[in-house]
Formats: C-alpha cells, structure tokens, sequence
C-alpha cells in the first residue's frame, strides 16, 4: 500500500494529526517513566532486611512508677520472655531495621580523621540480640557474656571490640578482611576492634542509601531513663500467640509501666514503605487511564474519519477495492499516526528521564523501557482502531451513488 494517498488524507486534518499525536506521544513518555519508578519502587521494597521478619516483633515499655528501676525491669523482662514457651531468643534493643527511628554515627579509621570514613546506624543490644535478630555472622564472632555492658549519660564509651555489617567492612576496607582491625566511633575515645561481620543487617531508615547496608552492632544496653524497647523471635507460627503472652507477662511482672503494644516486623515494614506503596498504586492507575484515554482517542477519530469518509470509501468499493483493502487502509493510517507520534515520545521519554535524574536523583532508565513501550502502543493502538476499521471495510458501493 502506497503512503502518498495516506498522508495525504491525514494532511486535510492536521489539527486531528496533531492532537492525537501528541496524546500518544505523552502517553509514551509518562508511562515508560512511571513504569520504570514503578519498578525502582518494587526493588526497594522487595530488600532483605537481614533479619527473621516473618517471626519477630517488638514490645516497649515506659515507666511511671517512684520506684521503677530500668535496669531490673530489663533483666527480669528478657529472663521472663526467654522462658515464654514458643519463644526462640529475646533481647533489649534500641531499635530495629525500618523502624524508621534509632541512632547513626560516623566511623574513622584514625584518631585524626575531621571527616568519618563512613557513617552506620548503631544497634545496642546484648550477646543475644544477633541470634533475635536472624543476623547470620559471615566472619569472626558474636560477643561473649563477658563483654556485655550499659550505656547512659555517665558511661558513654565505646566497648572495644565491635561486629558490623559486610556493606560497611566493604565501605571501611575495600577488598580487604575487616576482622582485626580497628575503628574510632568517637576521635575523642579509644579505638574499636572489628570481632565478627554479619551478613546483612539494614539501618532503620529505608530511604537513606547512605546508611542502609551499614550498621554496627554493640555490646551495650541501654540504661536511660524510664523507655526500653525489646526484640522477640518466637518459632515458626507461633509469633501471634506469643507476642500476647509476653505482652500480658510484662505489665503482670512490673505494672509500674505502660506496655506499648506489640509491633510485627512485617507491620514496621508495611509502615516504612507506605508512601513508596500509595506512589506505586497513584502510577499504575495513571498508566492504566492513559491507556484507556489514548485507546478511546484512536477509536474516536478513526469512527469520525469513517463517517466523513463514507462516500470515498463507497467509491472505492464501486472501483474494485475489497474489504481487505479498506481495513488494511485504516490499519495503515493508524501505524503511520501512531508511528510519528512514537518518534516525538521517544524523545519525550528520555528528556523527562534526565530531568528525573537530575530534580530526584532517580536512576537512569534502562533502553529497553522505550522500545518495548513503542510496540505495546503500536499495538493498542492497531487494536484500537480495528473496530472502525471493519466497519469501513463493510460500507456497500451503492454508498457511492447514495446522495445522487
């Protein structure tokens, strides 16, 4: 089929041409985009946290009472909880992966140093809260019993020999084995000795790319104020069960407290990622009502195009044209609108993308986004138009002498 008569057709209606090209054009653009969000998102979310997230929750309390004592209200708390049946492990801990609260610091690798090496969020917890957590030691070793201790206004230091994540050893020490060697938390202290790497442990903040695979575990509790949080791992299916029993357990054990409710880590997680969740939901609807939009556009003008044609299409039909030919003309005409449109999308697509990068600090869009949004509109929007297009195909000659 020859393109002059094609394009000469579509030159009598250029504001139609214009319009509906443009529509397919931004429709290109905002849908390869928000795809490609969409699936920066889902990465995101989709992060292991490095813990056991299916069977561990988290319980508070905060102390009213004149004679609350903080310190003996943990140790009989953790005792109590890891004789809970159904309980795995427990542990006092001042927050938690995607948490969203807790504590950073930065690390250096000389007393020197004006600026840290790299920066990490800081878990206090004791010998037990690794084996809470789910964090699996790579290297080295978790801390003895011996080496635990308390941390408040009067004794800040630092303990002296540390456990830290892979992501952060890597960040300190390129290429090389952390175990053994040492860290300044504070210039003003003395020096850290690295003792075991775990895994994986994230920051609580899930936004911060900085600080999320970095985190430094210490051997010291908390012992501040009337506020303690602590971290449960029941056995598998048993995580409901034993969150309310350990829940009822504390305010019957010391009811100079209020006992905050137990949080899942799923729950932390769900509430972490809500935003990235509700922009993930506002996008797809976007892409799904462009579609649509763009769908009815192409339906539109190509019914409307139909009925001005009618008689021409008649005439064809009188001359010898055949059906095949009418719709394989429409189909035709639709490519070559869809096409011209695409060609400015293209470079809509990625001109939005590199304006992306730049305000939002997004990744570069992967090539293939573009392309393969090409075909799937070139097929909607042949699709679109084979409704009108077989009803062109079916106008009689006798349309052609009609008006006479």
């Amino acid at each position: 089929m020859e393109l002059r008569p094609i394009l000469s057709a579509l030159m009598r209606s250029r504001v139609a041409l214009v319009l509906l090209g443009l529509q397919i054009a931004l429709t290109l653009a905002i849908v390869c985009n928000s795809l490609f969000i969409i699936s920066e998102r889902a990465a995101l979310m989709e992060r292991p946290s490095g813990m056991n997230e299916a069977d561990t929750f988290v319980l508070s309390s905060i102390g009213f009472g004149a004679d609350f004592n903080l310190k003996n209200a943990i140790a009989e708390d953790v005792n109590m909880m890891r004789s809970l049946p159904g309980v795995v492990d427990a542990a006092p801990i001042n927050s938690v992966p995607l948490s969203n609260g807790g504590w950073s610091s930065g690390l250096s690798l000389s007393r020197e140093q004006k600026t840290a090496s790299a920066y990490s969020t800081m878990y206090f917890t004791d010998d037990h809260g690794l084996e809470t957590l789910g964090a699996r030691i790579v290297a080295g070793r978790n801390y003895r019993p011996d080496e635990l201790g308390e941390r408040n206004r009067k004794t800040a230091g630092w303990p002296p020999g540390i456990i830290i994540t892979k992501a952060l050893g890597e960040k300190l020490w390129p290429g090389q084995d952390p175990i053994g060697k040492t860290v300044w938390l504070d210039t003003e202290a003395d020096a850290s000795t690295i003792i075991g790497i775990v895994d994986r442990l994230q920051a609580p903040w899930v936004h911060s790319e900085e600080l999320i695979e970095h985190a430094t575990i210490l051997p010291q509790v908390i012992i501040e104020g009337a506020f303690t949080r602590y971290i449960v791992r029941a056995a598998p299916g048993q995580r409901d069960a034993v969150m309310k029993a350990a829940e009822a357990k504390m305010v019957e054990l010391n009811p100079s407290r209020i006992v905050r409710e137990g949080k899942t880590i799923e729950k932390f997680r769900a509430d972490a990622y809500a935003d990235d969740r509700a922009m993930m939901i506002i996008l797809g609807t976007v892409i799904v009502s462009l579609l649509i939009i763009t769908a009815l556009g192409i339906v539109g003008m190509a019914s409307f195009w139909v009925t001005q044609r009618t008689k021409q299409i008649g005439t064809r039909r009188a001359l010898g044209a055949t059906r095949g030919a009418i719709l394989r003309y429409f189909l035709a005409e639709n490519f070559v609108i869809t096409t011209l449109g695409l060609v400015l999308g293209t470079a809509l697509a990625y001109g939005f993308n590199v304006w992306l990068i730049q305000n939002y600090e997004t990744q570069t869009m992967p090539w293939y986004y573009v392309p393969v949004g090409c075909l799937s509109l070139w097929m909607l929007g042949q699709l679109a138009v084979l409704g009108p297009a077989r009803r062109a195909s079916r106008v009689p000659p006798a349309m052609a002498t009609r008006s006479v």
